[in-house]
């Protein structure tokens, strides 16, 4: 699985000359703008309230003494509590609401490696939002049951350097599994798509590692995510697709 970890960053070398080569950038204006006002209205949203969410828990600290501390460090850990449901829900909201957007992309790039007369699913404009969300709302739902028990881990000594890793691995997992899905709805139904990307989960987690670590810059981050994500997911998902079409 490492192997293909790496095999997924790789992929994001050559999304920029693609995009270009293949006058993409026109199909991804409407999704960066999508990507910016909900990283706007989330990191609002956050910002504003770690300092209530800390302010509310540090009067569970009933002494005088160390109050001023635990509320610092309540507002840091509320904030980062925040920060990360925040991360986990702009990404479904973005991937979901981009799905019409992307998928005339994702078919473009296999058309360019694979030719034309290659057979997919055709799907609409509305039939592509709507797996999209669907998409979005069993991934979200899985993300959040796993990661209120890994945040409580969190606070435990050394066990919560190891689940800091555990959290950024699955939030990995279900963007790349997102970027991924917009090449499949074309070839698979959604429990194929579901059992697909389980088996190629390291090329999921690998594409989801950088569009994880693109969030962290500002501003730009948010806008040049998704274009590189997707094209370096496409890139990787046609690449096994037709690998397994040629096995079986």
């Amino acid at each position: 699985m490492i192997a293909n970890i790496l095999k997924g960053i790789r992929a994001y070398a050559q999304a920029f000359p693609l995009i270009s080569k293949l006058k993409l950038w026109k199909f991804f204006v409407i999704p960066m703008v999508i990507s910016l006002v909900t990283a706007i209205v989330i990191g609002s949203l956050a910002y504003s309230l770690s300092d209530n969410v800390g302010h509310y828990l540090a009067n569970f600290w009933k002494w005088e003494f160390g109050k001023e501390t635990f509320e610092v460090i309540s507002t840091f850990l509320s904030g980062l509590i925040i920060l990360v449901l925040g991360l986990l829900i702009y990404k479904h909201i973005v991937l979901a609401l981009s799905a019409p957007f992307m998928s005339p992309v994702s078919e473009k790039i296999e058309k360019h490696f694979y030719g034309k007369s290659h057979d997919h699913r055709m799907t609409s404009f509305r039939e592509q939002l709507v797996r999209g969300v669907r998409i979005s709302l069993r991934n979200i739902a899985r993300e959040l049951a796993f990661t209120v028990p890994i945040l409580l881990f969190s606070f435990v000594p050394v066990l919560g350097f190891f689940s800091t890793i555990i959290l950024f691995l699955m939030q990995s997992y279900y963007a790349g599994f997102g970027n991924m899905d917009y090449t499949l709805e074309r070839h698979y139904k959604y429990k194929e798509s579901i059992n697909f990307v389980w088996k190629n989960k390291g090329t999921a987690i690998g594409n989801g590692i950088v569009f994880i670590l693109f969030l962290l810059i500002p501003v730009v981050g948010v806008i040049l995510v998704l274009p590189l994500s997707v094209t370096a997911a496409t890139t990787e998902t046609i690449e096994r697709i037709h690998t397994t079409e040629l096995i079986e």
